[in-house]
């Protein structure tokens, strides 16, 4: 657990994000606790062990992101006394906006693209590690990734057109 839990926290700040219930360190343990729990059901069929556990996060994460979506609330210790002045609702509606513009074009890309570019990109993995995780080559990971951003610039061209 103490070799995957740093690789399993990276993968999950990069997919969920800060502020957010569950948190990143959330998922994070339940994937660990559920790698505990599903160890004796891993038959080894060529494919390496990360890939098995980055499986596990993958379905973990969903869950989160689906536990998200049915939460609207947002909890705090107190009520404050006024609101806080670090965002006018302008700079908060531009800031929303550029995540979702992200999220959509991350959303052009297929799931395993979509991986390989968060694995790589915001997580910094290297692409030996990647492959590793994505039970891939670390060849085949620079080509999906070097594809994938291609992609992302042109459909960046398209709407900038």
């Amino acid at each position: 657990m103490e070799i995957i839990h740093p690789i399993v926290l990276r993968y999950a700040r990069a997919r969920i994000g800060g502020g957010r219930q569950p948190t990143a360190e959330d998922v994070a343990q339940e994937v660990c606790l559920a790698v505990a729990t599903s160890i004796g059901k891993f038959v080894d069929q060529g494919r390496p062990f990360m890939a098995f556990v980055y499986g596990i996060a993958s379905n973990k994460v969903a869950d989160a992101h689906r536990a998200m979506s049915r939460d609207k609330s947002t909890p705090t210790e107190e009520v404050p006394d006024s609101t806080p002045d670090t965002f006018t609702p302008e700079e908060f509606a531009l800031l929303s906006d550029g995540s979702n513009r992200v999220r959509g074009l991350l959303d052009l890309l297929s799931e395993k693209a979509r991986d390989i570019l968060i694995l790589r990109v915001i997580v910094g993995l290297s692409a030996e590690e990647t492959a590793e995780m994505v039970g891939s080559t670390p060849g085949a990971v620079r080509v999906a990734q070097h594809r994938a951003l291609a992609t992302l610039r042109s459909a960046l061209e398209q709407q900038e057109n």
